[in-house]
């Protein structure tokens, strides 16, 4: 079974990812760190790790939404 890629919920609309912000290792176990620019779809996806940005209570903000109804 493949895990579902990581979602990061972020106020800012760019991002860096190396891959390895949250590993023990730090980047060296990562991949080359990328700015990534959140659009009008309220988020953006990472080319290399699959990880998934989110702007707080954009379009693509499950999370608010749920905490709206």
């Amino acid at each position: 079974m493949i895990d579902a890629p990581e979602i990061v919920r972020t106020a800012k609309k760019r991002n860096a990812c190396d891959g390895a912000t949250d590993i023990a290792g730090g980047a060296a176990l990562g991949h080359p760190r990328v700015w990534l620019e959140i659009d009008e779809k309220g988020y953006v996806d990472c080319g290399y790790c699959d990880r998934r940005f989110v702007l707080v209570g954009g379009p693509a903000d499950v999370a608010h939404a749920e905490t709206a109804e």
